[in-house]
């Protein structure tokens, strides 16, 4: 019996040893990672090396492998650049070294450019990235950027992508609170460098969460819809899902997508704001029985951003602009005035806290056309904007001295 009990414990250990090597099980989340990492000159070399340390350690937390998580690490500089691509490492120990090993690239910080490279990595096939799965993008940033941000973040999030921004403290709470999914206080985080890693859990579990569902839910949700996600219960091959979405208020106008086996998401458009929807997921399989799931989702109150301006006190180098304030439930974060000459030159940009609806722009030229903005921001990570034409006067002339009358200042000779 001994040499079959050598043999049964030497199979033990090869099966053992080939069950490591696969990497995570069968039941790890699906989904492709891209982390966004600063890597201009605006960050000094110390922060670099603490922000590459933090991203080293939340890798080491997550179940990184071909058949789970896939990972892709992309710099922001002056042009993006891809330290490695989803398919290039096999195991999270892999990633981890890849990381630890990435360059300060210097530069400009042009992050709307990184994102807009970004969303081609996230969906190219060439890239690695994978169809139908779960994508996530953790952003770290000392907060500033040369470029806008908002729009290509917001196409991002338009596509599906969960947005994770990790600031060091610098940054500013208004325009990150857009950038980064909804809710903010979920996907933003604010953290000075040396403790970064206070929020390794936190975020390794909300990633997680973006990842794999354990059931049925919505996000992004908007005035005039949301996406739906859920964990994968069929396959291609098991069956399909029916999807029903219904106004709670009038169940017999619902509309039904049918959708693959392997599906794992769907966003629903063209809802109508402040208004209950109930969901209903029906998996259709002739191999088990799989009960449907159900969701309530309440869109988002309608967002309106300001409704007229109104320019006013208009001085040689200053006015003051005006506005109708978005109100109502879904009311404005905060809004953004810039100013700049319709003829060309370099504008301001000014910020308002919420609650307030004028402002004094300084510091303009006299006799002067300008282009007044004002840009709603909302909860949602959208915003809505007015603009406004608006002229300086001339600077006052000098005045030529008037003649004194005869006698003035004493008597004729």
């Amino acid at each position: 019996m001994l040499p079959w009990t050598v043999l049964g414990l030497a199979l033990s250990l090869r099966l053992a040893r080939s069950g490591a090597e696969r990497g995570p099980p069968a039941s790890a989340p699906q989904g492709d990672l891209l982390f966004l990492l600063d890597s201009s000159a605006s960050v000094s070399h110390y922060e670099f090396s603490r922000v590459r340390e933090f991203l080293g350690r939340l890798a080491a937390l997550l179940p990184l492998g071909p058949g789970a998580l896939r990972a892709s690490l992309v710099h922001v500089g002056s042009r993006p650049h891809t330290e490695f691509p989803f398919g290039q490492h096999s195991s999270g120990s892999a990633i981890q070294d890849a990381i630890r090993a990435a360059a300060q690239r210097m530069g400009d910080t042009n992050t709307g450019l990184a994102l807009a490279y970004a969303k081609e990595q996230l969906f190219a096939k060439a890239a690695g990235a994978r169809p139908g799965v779960p994508k996530v993008l953790v952003w770290v940033t000392d907060g500033g950027s040369s470029d806008p941000v908002g729009p290509p973040m917001q196409e991002l999030k338009d596509l599906g992508v969960t947005v994770f921004v990790v600031s060091t403290g610098r940054g500013n709470l208004l325009e990150l609170s857009a950038a980064a999914s909804a809710p903010a206080e979920k996907h933003l985080h604010f953290v000075d460098v040396d403790d970064l890693h206070i929020i390794t859990q936190a975020l390794r579990g909300s990633i997680l969460d973006a990842m794999w569902p354990h059931q049925l839910r919505a996000s992004e949700v908007t005035s005039s819809g949301f996406r739906l996600a859920w964990p994968p219960l069929l396959t291609a091959d098991s069956g399909y899902y029916l999807l029903e979405l219904a106004p709670s208020a009038e169940p017999g106008t619902a509309r039904r997508q049918q959708l693959p086996g392997n599906a794992t998401g769907w966003a629903w458009a063209g809802l109508d704001p402040d208004t209950d929807y109930d969901v209903a997921l029906v998996p259709e399989s002739n191999v088990r029985l799989l009960r449907p799931q159900h969701l309530r989702v309440r869109t988002l109150p309608e967002e309106t951003g300001p409704e007229r301006i109104v320019i006013s006190h208009a001085r040689p180098r200053s006015l003051r602009v005006s506005w109708a304030p978005a109100l109502g439930p879904a009311a404005a974060l905060g809004y953004h005035v810039q100013v700049g000459p319709l003829r060309g030159g370099a504008a301001q940009i000014l910020e308002v806290p919420a609650g307030r609806n004028s402002t004094t722009l300084q510091g303009l030229a006299p006799g002067t056309a300008y282009l007044v903005t004002v840009t709603a921001a909302f909860r949602s990570g959208r915003e809505r904007a007015l603009s406004a034409k608006a002229c300086t006067p001339d600077g006052e002339r000098s005045r030529a001295p008037r003649p004194q009358s005869p006698g003035a200042g004493g008597r004729e000779p």
